[in-house]
């Protein structure tokens, strides 16, 4: 399908159920009250590492576990690029990262973006910020959009955290673990505009799971003797190994093949990336990677108990008729697939995000949504849900009318930008495009080959068919509409940023 003909089609009909916004009803709700909106955040949590997924059998996620059970799983959800930074731009904003400009975690915000927050603020919604903003300059000082500020610092720390509430800072003691810490203050923030029958939207953005991963000390080694799952792509690419390697039975780990080129080559940046400290051969800087997906889980814990002490309240205060929350991550993030570890690339693992969506009064629960949905439709669905129109500047879509089972144009691919970082260098500049059945990958600057995979017969990404000539057709129109994605958006021109600081590497000390 030619993507210039259909985007301005669905944003024509998108608009046209946005003209009725405000007249939306919704069950156990009058008509004249604000829904009121809760968003929480977490930092580099892959799509498939929930309980009730099954992908890893002893995690355990019950407060996410209910949300699915009560509420909606968004089971394609993807963010536009994977990078902290980069993703909560799009999230804030509804825009691409090649047009808010913000493509990496250090770079100054560009002036004039506005945030959604605000125009729900001036739709007389009380907004509180609670957590890790980590974008542009970063200095943990309030932000546009938000009546109520708590945050940090770039990454900030698991215990003990120094937090800037609206504008002063507070150091924390007595180990205080920061997601309990975000948690207790934004029910706090929830119960004081119930008292005042204020409509309110809270942004919970947490630190976890991010590295250095920290559990909670109630959760400290609870999965210190799990079997860690290793993914069929392990050993792909490894040197010397062509044949697709198989699932040792005894052992659940992939045995190696011999050679792993010719037909399913794969790009030497992956192969270079798995012997970095972003590979499992030498993960970050020597810790067993093993060990870092224990920890990992275990620091998933207490994000889970954040959305269960949520829900706890709204239900306890009344208030679950009358709340939507969405939990999503900002970006995945890879544990072994292909060798890898960390995100930027387009793989699956990292692409792909858990979104769940819960309101008992506004749609039913137990929905699994099957279209694919990104981190730029957040803010069309929230100012939605507050009885908005989306702004012009916004890309994104508002999935509203998807959890209360309407029947409306959707996307049939999303794209994807990457833009390589003067201090992760390994992963290259990168863009996208993945339908429900191809994706193909091309890498910009590098001579290396680019990818394309069927992801209905190889869902594990291992078959690269690049050079496949059944499928050149395929190849060739999914390059064309890529394309048309960048000149139609405005995405031809790659955002440079200044870099400063001279490389680490010894061979070019000195240099600029």
């Amino acid at each position: 399908m030619n993507y210039k003909i259909i985007f301005p089609t669905l944003c024509a009909l998108s608009a046209s159920h946005l003209q009725g916004a405000s007249r939306l009803s919704f069950p156990s709700s009058p008509k004249d009250e604000k829904l009121n909106i809760v968003f929480i955040l977490s930092d580099d949590h892959r799509y498939d590492y929930m309980g009730f997924v099954g992908k890893i059998p002893w995690l355990e996620t019950p407060a996410m576990d209910k949300m699915a059970r009560e509420g909606t799983w968004m089971k394609n959800a993807f963010v536009t690029t994977s990078l902290s930074s980069p993703s909560r731009a799009s999230i804030l904003t509804g825009m691409y990262s090649h047009s808010h400009k913000v493509v990496d975690n250090s770079a100054p915000l560009p002036e004039g973006l506005v945030f959604f927050p605000e125009y729900l603020q001036k739709e007389g919604y009380q907004t509180g910020f609670f957590g890790k903003w980590h974008m542009g300059n970063d200095s943990g000082d309030p932000q546009p959009g938000f009546d109520w500020w708590e945050s940090f610092r770039g990454q900030g720390e698991y215990y003990n955290p120094r937090i800037n509430v609206n504008g002063e800072w507070i150091q924390y003691k007595d180990s205080t673990y920061v997601t309990d810490l975000l948690t207790d203050h934004a029910i706090g923030f929830m119960k004081k505009q119930n008292a005042a029958h204020k409509p309110f939207m809270v942004y919970l953005s947490h630190k976890g799971v991010h590295d250095n991963f920290q559990a909670a000390k109630r959760h400290k080694g609870c999965y210190q003797d799990k079997p860690v799952v290793y993914p069929p792509s392990f050993h792909i690419p490894e040197y010397e190994i062509t044949t697709p390697p198989t699932i040792d039975p005894k052992t659940g780990k992939p045995a190696s093949g011999k050679d792993f080129y010719g037909e399913n080559m794969m790009p030497d940046w992956v192969k270079h990336q798995r012997e970095s400290w972003h590979g499992v051969d030498y993960s970050y800087h020597g810790r067993p990677w093993e060990k870092e997906v224990r920890n990992y889980c275990e620091t998933i814990r207490s994000v889970d108990e954040s959305i269960g002490a949520v829900l706890n309240y709204l239900e306890e205060a009344g208030l679950d008729k009358n709340t939507i929350v969405i939990y999503m991550g900002d970006n995945g993030f890879a544990w072994g697939e292909h060798g890898l570890i960390d995100k930027r690339h387009f793989y699956e693992e990292s692409v792909r995000i858990p979104m769940l969506v819960w309101g008992p009064g506004i749609f039913k629960g137990g929905q699994i949504v099957e279209q694919m949905v990104q981190n730029i439709d957040i803010a069309p669905t929230l100012m939605e849900c507050a009885g908005l129109k989306k702004a012009p500047q916004m890309v994104g879509e508002s999935f509203l009318p998807l959890l209360l089972g309407k029947n409306i144009p959707w996307r049939d691919k999303i794209f994807y930008e990457y833009y390589w970082e003067y201090d992760f260098p390994q992963t290259p500049t990168t863009f996208g495009v993945r339908t429900d059945r191809y994706k193909y990958i091309y890498y910009h600057g590098r001579w290396d080959t680019n990818e394309f995979y069927d992801l209905q017969n190889d869902p594990n990404e291992i078959h690269n068919l690049i050079g496949s000539p059944e499928h050149q057709e395929s190849i060739k129109e999914l390059n064309h509409e890529l394309f048309d994605w960048l000149e139609s958006t405005d995405g031809m021109n790659i955002p440079l940023k200044r870099t400063e600081r001279p490389h680490g590497d010894h061979r070019n000390m000195g240099n600029f």
